[in-house]
C-alpha cells in the first residue's frame, strides 16, 4: 500500500506530504481545490505520461515521491523485477519508494529506491501496486490478459490450473523435441541424398590413378598425327631409307662405305680390329633404329573419335575436380570418405516414434483436464455474473448486466475436445475469457473496455472489485469520480462497499458525497489557499469535530440540524462498519 506521498511544485502544489492510512482513505473537497493533482502524481509514480504543463510556474522541476509498503501477494513478483536489474537489497522486502521528476527542458527521471531508472520497469513496478479506477491505462480490470486469471482466482481453479499446465508443459516439451528431431532426420535426409549422388557420381567415373596425364600425353599425341608423320618420313629420308631396300641395306652408303674400309683395314692391320668392330655395330644400330621409327610409322593414325573421347574423359576429370579434389587421388579419397559417413548415418526414426506416442497420450489427458477446467470456469462465470450484477443493482445500476464470455479457437495442433474438433491451447488451458457488460437496459453486451467512463465506470469496477477482492492482489486501489451522477442512498451504500472492499486492500476514494466519505476509515480534506500572489493546495488529514465540520460543509449548511445529519451518517457508517467487521 501507498504509505507516504511527497509532492513538489505540481501545478498549484507547492510541497505537500501526506500519509494514507491502511483500509479505506476519504479525499473530500471543493471542485478546484486540487484534489485530481493528487491522482495526477500518483499516476506519474506508475509511469503515467509526463507534461511539463504540470510544473508549478516560475519553478525549473516538480518531483513526485511514494514510499510503499510491499504486501506479501506481490512481494515476490516486485522482488524478480527489482533483481532483474540489479536493484534488490534488503529493505526491499518491505518497502519501495518511487521517484519522478519532471523537468522544464522535457527531460524526466524516474527513480526506484533514489537510483535512476527506465520508464518502463517504473510501469512494470507500479502496475503491481495500484490500479487507478477512472484513468484507463492503469486500471487491470480493463485489460482482457487479465481476466482469466482473475476468475481463476476467484474461483479458486488455481489447482486444476496447475495440474493441466504442467501436461501442457510436457506437450510444449515433448514437441519442441520432436521438432528439433525432425530437423535433423531432415537433415540427415538431404545429407544421404547428397552423399549418395556424390558416390554414385565419383563410383560411375572409375578413376584409375594416374590417367590424367596419360591421357593428357594420348591428347596431345592424337591432335599432332600429321606432324608426327613428316617428322618420321623426315628421319627414315636422312637415315638412307627410300622405302625400298632391304634391312641390310638401310644404311646410308657413306657409312656402309666406312664399315667396308675399315673391314679392309683391319685385314692388314688386326690393331684396328676395334675399328672394324665399332663401324659394323654403328651399322646395326641405324638399321635397329630405322626398324622403331617404320614401327612407331606404322602405329601413327588419324583417330577423331578417340580423339574425343580423351577430351571429354578428361573434362569429366576436370569437373569432378572443382567439385572433390586437386587430383585423381583426391577424388577417389574423396568418395571413400562420403561413402563412410553414408554407412556411419543412424536415424532417429525408433525415438520419434516413442515420443509421437507420449503426445498422443499426453495430449489425451490435457484435452480431458482442459474441458474439466472449462466447464468450471463456466459455473464460476456464472457465479461472478450473478454477483457483480446484484451489486451493480445496489449501486442503482439496476437492469444492466454482466457476464463472463468464455470462447474456444479451433486449432488443428490443438487439444481435442469432442467429435474431432481440437481447439487452442496454452499453459492456462483452452479458454479464452473477457468479461462483458451492458450498462443499460435493453442493450447488447460489449467489451468491458468499450463502456462508458467516468462514474459509471467507476461503479461497475467497484461492483467487480467487490466481487474478485479475494482474487485480486492490487495492494492499493483509487476510485476517482465514483459518485458521479448518484445522489445520497446510492452514495451510502458504496460507502459501505468501498470500505468492504478496504478489509483485502488500500483503498483511495475522492468524493463529493457526504454518505460516501462517512466510511472512510481516514479523512483528508483538500483545500486551496491563497497566499499572497499565489495559490496552492494543501492537504489536512481530518479527525473528531473536524471531520464533523467537513461533513456538515459537504452537506452545504451550518445550522444544527445539519450538524445534526453529519452526525448521523457519521454514526450510520460507524454503525454498519462495526457490524461488517463482526461479520
Amino acid at each position: 500500500m501507498i504509505s507516504e506521498l511527497i509532492i513538489k511544485n505540481l501545478a498549484i502544489i507547492d510541497t505537500m506530504n501526506v500519509s494514507f492510512k491502511p483500509g479505506f482513505n476519504v479525499l473530500t473537497g471543493e471542485t478546484g481545490a486540487g484534489k485530481s493533482i493528487i491522482i495526477d502524481a500518483i499516476s506519474l509514480l506508475l509511469g503515467g505520461r509526463a507534461d511539463t504543463v504540470l510544473i508549478r510556474a516560475g519553478c525549473d522541476k516538480a518531483i513526485v515521491e511514494g514510499v510503499f509498503i510491499i504486501e506479501q501477494s506481490v512481494q515476490n513478483e516486485i522482488a524478480g523485477l527489482l533483481l532483474k536489474e540489479g536493484l534488490d537489497d534488503s529493505d526491499t522486502a518491505r518497502h519501495i519508494t518511487l521517484g519522478r521528476e519532471l523537468r522544464r527542458g522535457g527531460r524526466n527521471i524516474c527513480r526506484i529506491n533514489g537510483r535512476t531508472v527506465n520508464l518502463a520497469l517504473l510501469r512494470d513496478i507500479g502496475s503491481l501496486l495500484v490500479d487507478v479506477h477512472g484513468q484507463s491505462e492503469h486500471l487491470s480490470l480493463l485489460r482482457v490478459s487479465e481476466h482469466l486469471s482473475l476468475l481463476d482466482r476467484f474461483g479458486g481453479l488455481n489447482k486444476q490450473r496447475k495440474e493441466l499446465s504442467k501436461v501442457i508443459e510436457e506437450i510444449t516439451f515433448i514437441r519442441r523435441k520432436l521438432a528439433e528431431l525432425r530437423n535433423v532426420e531432415m537433415e540427415k535426409l538431404q545429407r544421404v541424398d547428397l552423399l549418395s549422388f556424390q558416390v554414385k557420381e565419383i563410383s560411375m567415373a572409375a578413376l584409375v590413378p594416374g590417367e590424367e596425364l596419360e591421357l593428357r600425353s594420348e591428347r596431345t599425341k592424337l591432335a599432332n598425327v600429321e606432324n608426327l608423320a613428316e617428322i618420321t618420313d623426315k628421319i627414315l629420308a636422312v637415315s638412307g631409307y627410300d622405302g625400298n631396300e632391304s634391312d641390310q641395306n638401310i644404311a646410308s652408303e657413306s657409312l656402309g662405305e666406312i664399315a667396308e674400309l675399315c673391314h679392309r683395314l683391319a685385314r692388314i692391320d688386326p690393331t684396328m680390329h676395334n675399328v672394324k668392330t665399332e663401324a659394323e655395330s654403328l651399322v646395326d644400330q641405324l638399321q635397329e633404329f630405322v626398324s622403331e621409327v617404320l614401327v612407331y610409322k606404322d602405329g601413327i593414325e588419324f583417330d577423331p573419335v578417340r580423339l574425343d573421347e580423351v577430351e571429354d574423359r578428361l573434362h569429366l576429370i576436370q569437373d569432378l575436380q572443382r567439385k572433390y579434389g586437386s587430383d585423381v587421388e583426391d577424388i577417389i579419397a574423396y568418395g571413400d570418405r562420403a561413402q563412410s559417413e553414408l554407412d556411419d548415418i543412424a536415424g532417429n526414426t525408433q525415438t520419434i516414434e516413442d515420443l509421437e506416442t507420449s503426445e498422443r497420450s499426453l495430449m489425451k489427458e490435457a484435452g480431458q483436464l482442459a474441458v474439466s477446467l472449462s466447464k468450471s470456469r463456466q459455473e464460476v462465470g456464472e457465479i461472478l455474473s450473478t454477483g457483480v450484477m446484484m451489486v451493480m443493482a445496489e449501486l442503482n445500476m439496476d437492469g444492466s448486466k454482466f457476464s463472463v464470455q468464455i470462447d474456444w479457437k479451433d486449432d488443428p495442433r490443438g487439444l481435442p475436445v469432442s467429435d474431432g474438433r481440437t481447439v487452442a491451447m496454452n499453459t492456462t488451458g483452452i479458454d479464452q475469457v473477457e468479461f462483458l457488460i451492458a450498462p443499460n437496459k435493453g442493450e447488447g453486451l460489449k467489451p468491458i473496455v468499450k463502456i462508458a467512463s467516468g462514474g459509471e465506470t467507476s461503479r461497475l469496477m467497484l461492483a467487480l472489485r467487490s466481487m474478485l477482492a479475494t482474487a485480486d492482489r492490487k495492494p492499493t486501489l483509487i476510485f476517482d469520480e465514483i459518485d458521479q451522477g448518484i445522489g445520497g442512498r446510492i452514495g451510502a451504500i458504496i460507502g459501505k462497499q468501498l470500505w468492504s472492499l478496504s478489509q483485502t486492500h488500500q483503498v483511495l476514494c475522492i468524493t463529493h458525497l457526504p454518505p460516501l466519505a462517512g466510511y472512510g476509515d481516514a479523512h483528508f480534506k483538500v483545500q486551496k489557499e491563497v497566499n499572497g500572489e499565489r495559490t496552492r493546495t494543501t492537504v489536512h488529514h481530518l479527525d473528531g469535530n473536524s471531520r464533523v465540520e467537513e461533513i456538515v460543509d459537504m452537506l452545504g449548511g451550518q445550522d444544527e440540524s445539519v450538524r445534526e445529519t453529519a452526525l448521523s451518517l457519521l454514526s450510520m457508517a460507524a454503525n454498519d462498519k462495526n457490524v461488517g467487521a463482526a461479520s
